[in-house]
């Protein structure tokens, strides 16, 4: 996007199509303006649009161009946090609301696609949490005790086990969440927004909101060559804000994710590695991911930013750490590389603010954004419809708070990744 094939790689190779947007000009009457065109936005503008809501979405650049588009595509339940920890921080009512919610947030993914068509490459097959050592291991172990004590559908399976779901590594043990699967999350979004512009909603590319104003009873919004009034304004941008109320840019701290993707490998090879398909992803501070695509590529990422000497850095590791767990692959070729942004907060939780009389925003997904994305989206068209109050939300309303040494955390981040991938010995 943008002349930028290291912003959304393989997903926008082979995502359909966006449907035939335009940006915004002249002036507009509606209910609901929403910013941000990603899972939360395009979510929200879906489910008020199919309620008869007047609702426009204004989108910066394209749909999904933030983190929508960019990410691994895993679909998982809950967030990075052990349930009990989530608890612990929001509270009784909150935190058992919110566990609840997101653990069913793959199921409601999943019956979106099936629902409108959306083709994305889904794949229900579950996820694997995959446990480096004894540390790694224990720490599964207590993530699967806290949801099976709420019914979930998790496991842990052991050292040989793990190595035939995954064909490879050695990794001391997994935790299997039948919950979970994976998608093409750039190909999700775009079908997110042809579901809502069938359902009514009008979408906006390349309109980025350059100011907002409250006028009493209305707001309202301004692009470079239009203007939208609203009675509600839904803010979606989550770690990619900008514009009026890039204080939601300013309580996160951007954490770099990249991926490769190999060529489409051969049956035998595809056969050979991740049989079942499940999307996989370690326990390490400086993690690593691996998935398929629908083509049989791998997909294998991890923290860091592919800008600078990171580009050769992150790709030999990522090179040698393939032949490491997979011998097969000497000799891999990568047909794509890409990055994006992860925007985390202080307690690796999401925010629910109130930024104005009638503007509310979800943000801080802390790398969870598929599933938590679409249903805070719906959270925010029950709002919005008076459906819900704020007791009756999946998180308190919360203060926009910008964390302490911020840009120090960042750039450590990215230096940190690169010290860790030029040093480290891998599976």
């Amino acid at each position: 996007m943008e002349g930028d094939a290291k912003s959304h790689g393989l997903w926008e190779l082979t995502a359909p199509p966006a449907p035939q947007t335009r940006s915004l000009a002249g002036e507009m009457e509606v209910d609901v303006a929403i910013i941000g065109g990603g899972y939360t936005g395009l979510s929200a503008a879906l489910h008020l649009a199919q309620k008869g809501v007047r609702v426009v979405v204004l989108e910066a650049s394209e749909i999904g161009f933030g983190g929508s588009g960019r990410n691994v595509g895993l679909v998982n339940a809950g967030m990075w946090v052990m349930p009990d920890v989530l608890v612990s921080t929001l509270g009784q009512t909150f935190g058992e609301r919110l566990i609840e919610l997101l653990g069913h947030g793959p199921s409601e993914v999943f019956d979106l696609i099936a629902r409108h068509g959306i083709d994305c490459e889904p794949v229900h097959a579950g996820t694997l949490h995959c446990a480096v050592g004894r540390r790694g291991l224990e720490e599964i172990e207590t993530r699967a005790k806290q949801w099976q004590r709420r019914g979930a559908p998790v496991e842990v399976l052991n050292a040989e086990e793990t190595r035939r779901k995954i064909g490879g590594g050695n990794y001391a043990g997994a935790l299997l969440d039948k919950r979970a699967g994976t998608i093409q999350p750039l190909a999700y979004v775009r079908g997110l927004a042809r579901a809502a512009l069938a359902a009514g909603a009008e979408i906006f590319t390349q309109s980025p909101v350059l100011a907002a104003s409250d006028a009493g009873s209305r707001w309202q919004v301004d692009t470079k060559a239009g203007i939208v009034r609203a009675d509600w304004v839904i803010v979606a941008t989550d770690a990619y804000a900008r514009g009026p109320w890039s204080e939601l840019r300013k309580e996160q701290v951007h954490l770099p994710y990249f991926n490769f993707a190999t060529r489409p490998l051969s049956d035998n090879l595809k056969a050979s590695i991740l049989p079942e398909r499940q999307g996989a992803w370690d326990t390490r501070q400086v993690l690593s991911s691996f998935r398929f695509d629908r083509a049989g590529r791998l997909v294998f990422g991890s923290v860091g930013a592919l800008e600078g000497s990171g580009a050769a850095i992150h790709q030999a590791w990522a090179i040698r750490t393939l032949r490491r767990m997979f011998p097969q692959l000497a000799g891999v070729e990568f047909e794509a590389a890409w990055y994006g942004m992860i925007g985390m907060t202080s307690d690796n939780l999401p925010r629910f603010h109130k930024l104005s009389r009638n503007v509310i925003a979800f943000s801080g997904y802390n790398g969870r954004g598929i599933a938590p994305g679409t249903v805070f989206g719906r959270a925010l068209a029950s709002y919005v419809l008076g459906d819900v109050s704020d007791k009756d939300l999946p998180l308190p309303v919360g203060a926009v708070e910008a964390p302490r040494w911020r840009a120090a955390q960042e750039a450590l981040y990215r230096a940190g990744s690169q010290l860790v991938h030029l040093t480290e010995s891998r599976l």
